[in-house]
């Protein structure tokens, strides 16, 4: 891999200098260095979390893109980003066959390639690194924003929630993350590349030199580091706001897979049923009595506003409870929208307020291109159907005032997109609650993986964050984003733990998207700049190559 990285020296400009001999060597160099870095960086991810290679795999990256032109860089990107996206997803391929997940892949991955023509671009410009950091940051964004309102699993930030540059989320959210970890990998390419060019040189004089181009790669690639370790005190912990007892019930689900769907009712008496042993254990004296519960994300399948019998069963547990409740729903009426909902159920009075899951999950939830997808899906399993109806938008954020905490609601997809957390804690919350249902996905990541996410933005809003699974993994997770407790995947348990409740934002919840925006705004200036000197430098060429011709006749 260190060749790799230090394949393309400052003196070779491109590949198709020298015998092809050498060509085709640094060709297949330029291959395995961006294979490498997209295997490298899903490392980053859960199950593994080894958050220090990310800038290694983005120096690899680099690596392969320098001295290429944008069409080079878009195919080395897109195979960087194919050996990334499908071992970090193959959770999708859990229960609906391998083509879904291989299209997923393949369609995120355009975005890697994306990133290598922009950075192929702009390493032809002074202090290179930080303009390819900033298009990196750039096609991040524009991944989690299209197609189908975005994917951003995968954001290099959430490979880090348990790394050093966590505690740059509280300065400038996701974005200031994934521009530090990115500015540390390309730094080190390019230190990588001056210190094979200073080793070539012959004379003392040239190698001093050469030598002293070193200071700035150097420090592009420390100085993340030391900010992110400067941030640390940044990242707030106290109870503002004073402390609740919280507890998280996870009912567990009757068997894995899609068909725990058919057996709704047996998933809803799960957690009822969990709910009433943790009043007994409360009565008993052996748990503390909580002030707020909540439970997952369709612990009832059953619409309580339209079958009495949810409702009295749902009703019943928060009875013997004695606490507000959050409870993960669905409104299906007769006709009009399905919602995907979550009620605040306080124990005297019944369902007070609800919140409408904003953010639906596509070819989960929803359905693009349903009559493309209806006859794929024909052919590669037969067995799903597709169903008539699906689930509809709320409009607004959701924060629940159960006693003295305000909980603002995040359901399960929707805390992957900086837009909804953000306006979430915004809008009041003192906690933030992840209700979700991952029990499709089995035993794979993907249950970390999202719990990854929580710990990101437990810090970036400087809240804890209350993650309530049906199946696992549940955890309650500190404003410093760290997990004080969880729950195994597939076994049904109740979490009871103290949270601060915190009321001052962090500077990135101030910021909002400005960080995302003026780096991203940054990376596509620099490299519209290059193409647009290129485009200048062909027509003054061709004027040039005109007048000669002229003078010559």
């Amino acid at each position: 891999m260190s060749s790799a990285i230090i394949a393309a020296s400052p003196s070779e400009p491109a590949d198709q200098d020298g015998p092809p001999s050498h060509q085709r060597r640094r060709t297949v160099l330029r291959v395995l260095s961006a294979l490498a870095a997209g295997a490298l960086l899903s490392l980053t991810f859960a199950p593994y979390s080894w958050w220090w290679l990310a800038p290694i795999a983005l120096a690899l990256f680099a690596s392969a893109m320098h001295g290429r032109r944008a069409r080079a860089g878009f195919g080395l990107g897109f195979l960087a980003g194919m050996a990334f996206f499908l071992p970090l997803l193959t959770w999708t391929n859990e229960y609906v066959g391998a083509v879904p997940w291989v299209v997923l892949a393949a369609l995120e991955a355009s975005f890697f390639g994306l990133a290598g023509i922009m950075i192929a671009l702009v390493g032809r410009l002074p202090a290179a690194p930080v303009w390819a950091a900033a298009s990196w940051v750039a096609a991040e964004a524009l991944r989690g924003a299209i197609p189908f309102r975005g994917f951003p699993l995968g954001s290099v930030a959430f490979g880090q929630a348990d790394g050093l540059f966590l505690s740059l989320a509280s300065l400038g959210g996701v974005a200031l993350v994934g521009f530090a970890v990115a500015l540390c990998g390309f730094g080190l390419a390019d230190l990588a590349r001056r210190v094979l060019g200073a080793r070539r040189l012959t004379t003392d004089g040239a190698s001093t030199a050469e030598s002293r181009t070193l200071v700035k790669p150097a420090i592009l690639t420390v100085v993340p580091a030391l900010a992110a370790l400067a941030a640390l005190p940044a990242v707030g912990t106290d109870a503002q706001e004073g402390t609740v007892t919280a507890a998280l019930i996870q009912g567990n689900v009757p068997q894995l897979g899609l068909e725990f769907n058919a057996q709704r009712r047996a998933v809803l008496d799960n957690h009822a049923d969990r709910t009433r042993e943790l009043a007994a254990d409360v009565a008993a004296g052996r748990e503390p009595q909580p002030d707020i519960v909540i439970w997952p994300e369709n612990a009832s399948d059953i619409d309580p506003f339209r079958h009495a019998d949810a409702d009295a069963v749902i009703d019943s547990a928060v009875r013997a409870i004695d606490a507000p409740t959050m409870v993960g729903t669905l409104e299906t009426p007769d006709q009009g929208d399905i919602h995907n909902t979550v009620v605040h159920w306080d124990p005297d009075g019944g369902p007070v307020d609800t919140y409408r899951k904003r953010e639906i999950q596509p070819f989960g939830e929803r359905i693009p291109l349903r009559g493309l997808v209806s006859a794929v899906m024909g052919v590669v399993n037969p067995s799903i159907r597709i169903p008539d109806r699906e689930y509809q938008p709320g409009d607004a954020p959701g924060v629940f005032a159960m006693g003295s905490a305000d909980v603002g609601v995040v359901t399960c997809w929707e805390v992957a997109f900086d837009h909804r957390v953000n306006d979430t804690v915004l809008a009041g919350a003192t906690v933030l609650a992840v209700p979700s249902n991952n029990a499709a996905f089995g035993l794979t990541a993907m249950s970390e993986q999202q719990l990854a996410i929580s710990q990101v933005r437990a810090v970036e809003h400087g809240r804890a964050v209350l993650v309530a699974a049906t199946s696992g993994i549940s955890a309650v997770v500190s404003p410093s984003g760290t997990v004080v407790s969880s729950t195994d995947l597939f076994t049904a348990d109740a979490l009871v733990a103290e949270i601060p409740l915190r009321s001052t934002t962090t500077l990135a919840t101030r910021l909002g998207a400005g960080p995302e925006w003026i780096l991203s705004a940054l990376g596509v200036a620099a490299a519209g700049w290059v193409v647009i000197g290129g485009v200048r430098r062909r027509r003054l060429d061709r004027r040039s190559a005109v007048q000669d011709e002229s003078h010559q006749s």
